[in-house]
């Protein structure tokens, strides 16, 4: 089958985004394995140039709270998240800083749910953080960490 692979995702050649829901679902690989395990996200690593700076930036900016981490070998830092973690590495990065996607939804990203979204908006206008609402109409922001990381923050009433 061929398919479209525009900014708004993949469906099949001849379909719009806004297509026949019940043959996009028909589309999903099911494994009867897969459906005997239950996954859930532990934590996620991002790769930072100076990790006292990103430190700073995640503990002073979005709140996050430093934890314990062993010695590997190479500066780290772990970050609690509610249940899961964002596990900071400063190791030379293999990927391009510069040339990333201006919006960060089309870019890798991380995505948080905050309760108000209002309240990041005053903080990342109170520090300067450039930001774009999301283009979907959610209630939702994106910007990027000192080393240019996405992050996505989505408003997910409680």
């Amino acid at each position: 089958m061929r398919v479209n692979n525009d900014t708004h995702g993949i469906y099949p050649v001849g379909f719009s985004k806004c297509g026949n829901l019940q043959f996009y679902q028909s589309l999903r690989v099911s494994s009867p394995i897969m459906s005997k395990i239950s996954y859930s996200l532990n934590h996620v690593s991002l790769i930072v140039a100076d990790i006292e700076k990103s430190v700073a930036f995640y503990c002073q900016t979005l709140g996050l709270q430093q934890v314990d981490r062993p010695d590997f070998g190479f500066p780290g830092a772990w970050l609690q998240l509610g249940a899961q973690q964002i596990h900071l590495m400063e190791l030379k990065n293999p990927d391009p800083v510069t040339g990333r996607p201006e919006h960060g939804g089309r870019d890798r990203h991380v995505a948080l749910n905050v309760p108000d979204l209002a309240d990041v908006r005053e903080i990342l206008d109170r520090q300067g953080i450039v930001y774009t609402m999301s283009i979907s109409g959610r209630k939702a922001l994106f910007f990027r960490d000192p080393d240019g990381n996405a992050i996505e923050i989505i408003e997910q009433a409680s």
